[in-house]
């Protein structure tokens, strides 16, 4: 429901010129609501194409350490040799006010940390893949991040919007309308005293009509 509004000429001035913002808000947030759709939806699709490529690339990866443990054995012992990741690193993006997480993860040259005389080449092939593997997953974590940002912030802006264009900017047009009746009706009262006032002057003070 509205709220009730002294009906005068500065309170219409003031209720249209809330009006007009309340319209750009709206135009800005719709906008706003319409670039965060979209974004998202790109990052969706590349989170699918990313998700694809990663469980290709796990499928060979254990492929070939399943061909490892069958021709040199268990291969606890090479993996322990390889370093705990440490070229991680966190940055943010800001897309229409959102901050998104950028992800990166350094990239090196790879190399074979383990002896070669206990190993062989099927021992190679997987750690390659894995190191593929944990690439992609480190984009799919950026983009998994940022859908869930996005689809936040699209939720929040889609309220904002909806409390503009169904309760704010009605509210706003039925105050204007209120206090356009009210002055006009004001008028009308005051032109008919004055034609009672110019009548009187016109006949004499105690004249009726």
């Amino acid at each position: 429901m509205p709220q009730r509004v002294f009906p005068t000429k500065n309170n219409l001035l003031n209720a249209k010129r809330t009006l007009r913002l309340a319209r750009l808000g709206y135009d800005l947030m719709d906008r706003k609501r319409s670039i965060l759709v979209r974004e998202m939806m790109t990052l969706i699709d590349r989170a699918k194409s990313i998700q694809r490529e990663i469980a290709l690339i796990y499928a060979r990866a254990y492929q070939a350490l399943e061909r490892a443990n069958a021709t040199i054995g268990f291969c606890g012992e090479p993996a322990k040799t390889i370093p705990v990741e440490k070229g991680l690193t966190l940055d943010y993006r800001s897309v229409m006010g959102v901050e998104l997480p950028t992800v990166r993860l350094e990239k090196r040259r790879p190399e074979l940390y383990y002896g070669l005389d206990l190993t062989n080449t099927t021992l190679d092939e997987a750690y390659l893949l894995f190191e593929e593997v944990k690439v992609l997953t480190a984009q799919l974590a950026q983009v998994e991040s940022n859908v869930y940002r996005l689809a936040d912030a699209i939720k929040k802006t889609q309220k904002r919007t909806n409390a503009l264009d169904k309760v704010i900017i009605p509210n706003l047009h039925s105050t204007i309308k209120g206090i356009n009746d009210a002055l006009e009706e004001k008028d009308r009262e005051e032109f008919s005293r004055l034609k009672v006032i110019k009548w009187k002057k016109e006949n004499g003070p105690g004249a009726t009509r």
